[in-house]
């Protein structure tokens, strides 16, 4: 069962973070980003906040309500929530004068989102679009993970259990180890945090075989302990974290589907 208010943050920081990716990923979502420069700003009363900026083409991602061209305020978790599924059209409180951007461009975008998060067979044969879909999910479940952590009550249990320190998620690049897709998730206090910034020393990490291996998990095709068994993914460092932390993967399966 999905907790509205750990779903909310799953979208706030989750889904609305993966913007970042996809304009740098797909011309369509870089064209819609282009034009006069504008930014967003997603407020949830009580909850999480997250201004969007689209200049040149792309779009930087800053946790919380910075200045802004349109600030879209919402009363509770599943209003927001709403917006993400498109049951619930968003009143901005600023800027009515660029709404043509949240009509247009903004929607535009997330069709395109959309088409990468629930990829069709067809599109997945383009090996491009492959690559791109499965870092765009890769990155979106590794801030999941910490969502979940910090709001799912099965989650939270889980994440009680996690000592203060960093795991890494990574899936294998060159034979140098060059190209590495990689994410950190950081715990403190047992509360968890995502970042791509890997530092030199970490203590613990799971790693996937190949791009083609992580997607087969992201997709249910495969399970995740028989590719470890297999050796497709390796868990090396403080077991107990990446024990926990799989655990509360276990759960992003249940918010994204």
């Amino acid at each position: 069962m999905k907790d509205p208010e750990t779903l909310a943050y799953i979208n706030m920081y989750g889904i609305l973070g993966c913007l970042e990716d996809l304009c740098r990923f797909s011309p369509d979502a870089k064209n819609l980003a282009s034009g006069k420069p504008t930014s967003v700003s997603f407020c949830v009363k009580s909850g999480p906040s997250l201004t969007l900026r689209f200049v040149e083409g792309l779009c930087r991602v800053e946790e919380g309500e910075g200045k802004c061209d349109i600030r879209l305020p919402f009363s509770g978790y599943k209003k927001f929530n709403g917006m993400i599924d498109g049951t619930v059209t968003p009143i901005p409180s600023k800027g009515f004068t660029r709404i043509s951007f949240l009509t247009k461009n903004f929607i535009g975008l997330t069709k395109i989102l959309e088409s990468y998060l629930r990829a069709k067979p067809e599109d997945l044969a383009n090996n491009d679009f492959f690559e791109a879909s499965t870092i765009i999910m890769f990155h979106l479940i590794a801030r999941a993970v910490s969502q979940i952590g910090n709001h799912d009550k099965i989650g939270r249990f889980s994440a009680s259990n996690i000592v203060d320190g960093i795991v890494v998620l990574s899936i294998k690049g060159g034979a140098d180890g060059k190209g590495a897709i990689q994410a950190a998730i950081a715990v403190k206090d047992h509360r968890l945090s995502t970042s791509r910034e890997i530092p030199e020393k970490y203590h613990a990490i799971m790693e996937f075989e190949s791009l083609k291996l992580a997607r087969d998990v992201f997709d249910g095709k495969v399970s995740t302990l028989g590719c470890v068994g297999n050796g497709l993914i390796s868990m090396r460092g403080n077991l107990s974290m990446l024990d926990n932390v799989n655990r509360i993967l276990d759960r992003v399966a249940v918010y994204l589907a």
